[in-house]
């Protein structure tokens, strides 16, 4: 029986790489024919070239639609590579690798959940890439999947691993969302030496994101001292530099909140909401990690970051990858109802452009341009429901 089954192991796998290199393709030719302008991936690049010619970093505006440097100044100084390529061979490489940073995703993903097979990786990927995050991702130039990559990678090496919080560190220090991955490590920490006075390894793992993202935004103070104190003083705190909080695009519960009050400021009743989902977020996250369930524990971090976050851009979701992953090996229904949200670009058919449409979407229309951040209740509550069933068990 098993000299039967490993001939068909072995051509499975070539079939699935097959398959998923037909898909990457079709989608390659798919956003060429879509004319893809990969705005944020040229903003990347000006960055980069301010940084070379020693310009003012956040006096920055570039492309037609003048779009400012919104992250640390530690992220300009890895984009300054960038300068060295012509525009269409900083594409290329651009997409292909986003494709393989999914690939390398949906395998970190798989390996979290449990199901860590070689042709799942190809299978899904081959899927994912259609999904709505990551084809806006690639479709933008953006990093979030690179983001993603390093977090999980790091969260995936074991306990007191010499390189454990550099990952974390690190994404923190491009984009400062990543941070609450060490505040949920810290957390967890403490919240295990209140209850058996050993704090295990996630102190330990808090404390190295933290030497990693010190060490990185002090290299950058280093190199780019007016541009860090600039950032660090003041457009740290000027969320409304990244875009209009009502956009479509915005899918936290910041932006939820501005189009369901139709205001460009949706102020206190944000900050309480963002206060209390934050914490309710990160006492599940605790919680299922020190049950032993890290994978609900991370996707519920990931989910609380992108609630919480002022602005969290629908290609910021790529976390909907090993979400729908994970609820497909624990809920096979809830992760059929979870999927379409974010493959069917439903938030994309409200009115939405010039003139802030978004102001005056009403019911069903509310509701579509709100999935993502139903999604992420929902996944919350599930796992809450799931955790607590496992308390009443225990």
């Amino acid at each position: 029986m098993t000299v039967i089954a490993a001939p068909r192991v072995r051509r499975r796998v070539p079939v699935a790489l097959g398959a998923c290199l037909l898909s990457f393709a079709a989608f390659w030719c798919a956003q060429r024919a879509a004319h893809v302008s990969m705005i944020d991936l040229m903003v990347y690049r000006a960055e980069g070239e301010t940084v070379r010619a020693g310009g003012d970093l956040y006096a920055l505006r570039t492309t037609e639609a003048h779009l400012p440097t919104t992250y640390p100044p530690f992220a300009a100084l890895l984009f300054t590579p960038l300068t060295l390529l012509d525009t269409a061979s900083m594409r290329t490489l651009a997409t292909a690798g986003n494709l393989a940073l999914l690939v390398v995703f949906v395998a970190l993903s798989l390996r979290l959940v449990g199901h860590a097979r070689v042709e799942r990786v190809w299978w899904v990927s081959a899927a994912a890439v259609w999904c709505e995050p990551v084809w806006t991702t690639l479709r933008y130039g953006q990093i979030n999947l690179l983001l993603a990559v390093l977090v999980l990678w790091d969260l995936s090496q074991r306990p007191g691993h010499r390189w454990a919080g550099v990952g974390i560190g690190i994404a923190a220090a491009i984009k400062l969302t990543p941070a609450l991955f060490a505040v949920f490590l810290l957390l967890t920490g403490a919240v295990e030496y209140m209850r058996r006075g050993s704090a295990g390894p996630w102190l330990r793992h808090a404390r190295g994101a933290a030497v990693a993202f010190a060490g990185a935004t002090l290299l950058a103070a280093a190199v780019l001292p007016y541009d860090s104190w600039r950032f660090w003083t003041r457009m740290v705190f000027e969320a409304g530099r990244v875009g209009l909080v009502e956009d479509t695009a915005n899918q936290s519960l910041r932006g939820v909140l501005a189009r369901l009050l139709h205001t460009t400021e949706p102020g206190a009743w944000w900050a309480v909401t963002a206060a209390v989902a934050g914490a309710a977020g990160l006492a599940l996250a605790v919680a299922a990690e020190l049950r032993g369930a890290r994978a609900w524990a991370v996707i519920a971090c990931a989910v609380t970051a992108l609630l919480v976050s002022p602005v969290s851009w629908s290609h910021h979701w790529v976390w909907c990858v090993p979400m729908v992953l994970l609820l497909a090996t624990a809920n096979r229904t809830a992760a059929l109802c979870t999927a379409p949200a974010f493959c069917s670009y439903a938030l994309w058919w409200v009115p939405h452009g010039p003139g802030r449409l978004e102001l005056h979407q009403t019911g069903t229309e509310l509701t579509l341009s709100g999935l993502y951040v139903g999604a992420g209740f929902a996944f919350l509550a599930l796992a809450g429901l799931r955790l607590s069933r496992t308390n009443r068990t225990a």
